[in-house]
């Protein structure tokens, strides 16, 4: 027994000593991340709740259309530098698009033919990444269509996926976590026949509400605090502070009536747990690639990183001025107050739509993706991402099955989870360890959850021609080298 004890003991040690090496060395090494510290700050701020009064939800702007064709749709963004006081009285650097932090909602509609003319104002290399739109490689913003600073980019591609809540960010090799922790990320929100026809609540901002969720560490100063420690590159960085569209602690008026409430998950590594104060429930109408068939009845709703749902809410039963807050994982971050009755009443759709499903019988090859290592030696299938090598090669319009394991548990290390994304595609999931997926899984996705010892299996078309990424969403392992490049051919 003790022999056993030294063993383990000595083990863990030498353990200690291989991640020692790699955070000295991490600056100098193909693949990891360039922020890697073994002298991780923790003053008396950074990683403790801000207390802030509270402040109205600010909405993301709708983004001017400059194209007055009825079919086409013309958009430009500007990635910059910026400050704003998510503490009163004390100064944040940050980015954003076309603003101080986050940037403005896309809303376009299907069939609609796109073009976005992207700036970039930083000093430093950028990309945008459409997450979760079916577009060609070229077009899909990933690594290799870095932005020089002073420089634009300006992709076009038609609208040809349903109704659904997407997003933006960027996608620099190495630099994608800071990039979108500093305030990078924005929606691109898909409208169409079915959406119009759909007794929903629609009004932008009003009945028809985003939430772009994320969490913070903040240092003293008021500074985000950005800096890895040996924790945060084995799990990603987690904050204590939420923010929900930017604002910490955030109120928001509704009516007093059904809210729909589309939300993002635009944290670097958390995984969310959300309900309500009130323990009501609600209900799942979509998720990330578009509506379910049918509204799903929840209590709680976990979302990944990179994840969207969108939920119905009736708040019919509060009186005006009764408040209620959102929380995660018992912790409140936000509140709902009545402001009176809704001028329409909803009810609950019995049906959304009807999604086409994909048959395991259509695939015509089946790949493994096996996601392992810890902090800086994560990798997949034993090999960590490189610019110049394609990994997998899929033939135009073929439909395959991917299986994705997530073996990155360490004996008493324990493991993490790896949410799974890939570009260009939307894909259905099949199984979870072998058992068919909840229901609120059972529509299009392009981010999954793998917890550790699992296997997921989904099934998807390659419509679009390209070079695409398939990574785990914790931006800290994607940039440490959790990601490889697979290729659409003609």
């Amino acid at each position: 027994m003790k022999k056993n004890f030294g063993i383990l003991i000595a083990g863990f040690i030498i353990v200690l000593g291989v991640f020692s090496l790699f955070f000295i060395e991490g600056r100098n090494m193909p693949g990891q991340l360039p922020n890697l510290s073994m002298k991780q700050p923790f003053d008396n701020t950074n990683n403790q709740t801000i207390e802030t009064e509270e402040t109205n939800l600010p909405i993301p702007p709708l983004l001017k259309d400059h194209n007055d064709d009825p079919n086409k749709a013309e958009f430009h963004l500007t990635a910059q530098n910026a400050t704003k006081e998510f503490v009163p009285g004390k100064t944040t650097e940050t980015m954003g698009y076309n603003g101080d932090y986050l940037g403005p909602a896309i809303r376009v509609r299907k069939g609609e033919e796109v073009s976005v003319k992207v700036e970039n104002e930083l000093d430093e290399i950028t990309t945008i990444h459409w997450h979760g739109l079916e577009v060609d490689g070229d077009a899909d913003g990933g690594p290799h269509s870095g932005i020089k600073p002073g420089s634009s980019w300006s992709p076009e591609f038609k609208i040809q996926q349903p109704a659904a809540t997407l997003w933006y960010h960027p996608h620099p090799e190495q630099e994608t976590g800071k990039q979108v922790y500093k305030g990078l990320a924005g929606l691109f929100l898909i409208e169409d026949e079915v959406s119009d026809r759909l007794d929903i609540p629609k009004e932008y901002g009003v009945n028809d509400v985003p939430l772009v969720i994320q969490d913070k560490r903040f240092n003293s100063d008021g500074s985000f605090e950005y800096n890895l420690g040996m924790h945060d590159v084995m799990n990603g960085l987690q904050g204590a502070t939420m923010l929900v569209n930017g604002a910490v602690n955030p109120l928001l008026e509704v009516p007093s009536g059904m809210v729909r409430l589309r939300l993002l998950n635009g944290s670097n590594a958390s995984v969310y747990d959300l309900n309500f104060s009130n323990n009501q429930s609600f209900y799942q109408i979509a998720s990330d690639g578009g509506f379910l068939e049918k509204p799903e009845k929840m209590d709680n709703l976990v979302l990944g990183p990179a994840e969207r749902a969108e939920i119905l809410v009736d708040f019919s039963d509060l009186k005006k001025g009764e408040m209620v807050r959102l929380q995660n994982k018992g912790s409140e971050f936000m509140k709902f107050t009545a402001k009176g009755k809704s001028q329409k009443d909803f009810t609950i759709p019995n049906k959304l739509t009807t999604i086409e499903k994909i048959e395991p019988n259509q695939a015509v090859k089946t790949r493994d993706f096996v996601f392992e290592g810890m902090g800086p030696t994560v990798n997949i299938n034993g090999k960590q991402f490189d610019m110049d090598r394609i990994d997998e090669e899929v033939q135009l319009n073929d439909t395959e099955i991917w299986e994705i394991s997530n073996e990155s548990g360490m004996g008493m290390m324990g493991g993490t989870v790896h949410p799974f994304h890939a570009h260009g595609v939307q894909f259905q999931v099949l199984k979870r360890d072998g058992n068919p997926p909840p229901a609120n899984e059972t529509g299009w996705k392009d981010t999954v959850i793998v917890n550790p010892g699992e296997k997921v299996k989904v099934i998807a078309t390659f419509k679009y021609p390209g070079d695409f990424m398939y990574h785990c969403h914790i931006l800290e392992h994607e940039d440490a080298g959790m990601m490889g490049q697979f290729r659409v051919k003609e």
